[in-house]
């Protein structure tokens, strides 16, 4: 059984001239993390809202554990950031946790113990614990959802922009809490425009466009994806310049993907590998003037139809 099945569904909202989801379809298993990606309107956070149950389906169905969205017990087992905070200010960050672990019904014996390990666990421990939400920083506020998502070790994870104003050390930790997750089963879904971070933690990853689901992608959270590199040769560059250009022989480690006039572009497995082309380039007396990070694989479905360029090598 699948943890979270979406079977055609369409959401329009009263007097909007076209649906904001039209006939989407998505199936998620126990530990899958799912990336939803596109562009502002798309759709996404409307999807969110009808997986939380805060908004009704005009057709189509959705379950969770085979409940739907608004059922009391898939409620208690879903953790949920938004991505618009608002909290209770005059609180401390760890009043503000033993609320929340409160109103989950959760044991009153275990409230000391699961708040401090809760806190520390993303470095809002000691003194910060005993400052005032209100004296928080965006970062810091993100850190505390974060932990009040976690407290009840959901079952249904949704984060909605969850690394907005984090700093590196906290999106490292974002990172090392999403694989925690990932590991004890939780199925998660996480709305972000970073599409590094999403290609890093995310084991699938839907783009969303119109409303639509644009593509599905599986992918290996963790692993070490290819990058693009941009090769701009010399303005001058001769016609046999550019063919030997082509027909070098690359690292084992580098693709050419494609090639546009003087621009390649390149699919490199990581820094060192990108090092190893350029050396191969000079050795080989291709003047280059220019090389700089390419369009990523994500970023490429964002690209307007007209705005693609290059061909076949």
């Amino acid at each position: 059984m699948a943890a979270i099945q979406v079977s055609n569904l369409t959401k329009k909202y009263r007097g909007a001239l076209n649906p904001a989801l039209v006939d989407v379809s998505l199936s998620l298993e126990p530990g899958d993390v799912c990336g939803v990606i596109g562009p502002n309107g798309a759709g996404k956070t409307t999807l969110i809202g009808c997986l939380l149950g805060f908004l009704f389906p005009t057709a189509g169905t959705i379950t969770l554990d085979d409940r739907a969205p608004d059922d009391l017990e898939v409620r208690r087992r879903t953790g949920y950031l938004p991505e618009r905070l608002v909290m209770d200010r005059w609180m401390s960050g760890a009043d503000f946790l033993r609320y929340h672990h409160a109103l989950a019904g959760l044991p009153d014996g275990s409230r000391p113990r699961d708040v401090e390990g809760a806190l520390y666990r993303v470095g809002l421990g000691g003194e910060a614990s005993q400052r005032r939400v209100a004296s928080y920083s965006r970062g810091m506020l993100q850190r505390l959802g974060l932990a009040q998502a976690l407290l009840n070790q959901p079952r249904f994870l949704f984060l909605d922009e969850p690394t907005s104003g984090m700093d590196p050390s906290g999106v490292v930790l974002f990172r090392e809490l999403i694989d925690e997750q990932r590991q004890r089963g939780t199925t998660v879904l996480l709305n972000s425009h970073q599409l590094d971070q999403v290609e890093r933690v995310c084991t699938r990853i839907i783009f969303v466009k119109a409303g639509r689901i644009q593509s599905m992608d599986t992918t290996d959270a963790g692993a070490s994806h290819q990058r693009d590199l941009r090769v701009r040769l010399h303005a001058d560059a001769s016609d046999d310049v550019v063919a030997r250009a082509v027909a070098l022989v690359l690292p084992e480690s580098v693709r050419l993907r494609s090639r546009n006039g003087l621009e390649f572009d390149y699919a490199v497995a990581s820094d060192g590998a990108a090092a190893e082309l350029l050396k191969c380039l000079i050795a080989a007396d291709v003047p280059i003037i220019e090389a700089v990070p390419g369009e990523g694989r994500l970023e490429r479905l964002f690209a307007e139809p007209g705005r693609r360029t290059g061909g076949n090598a």
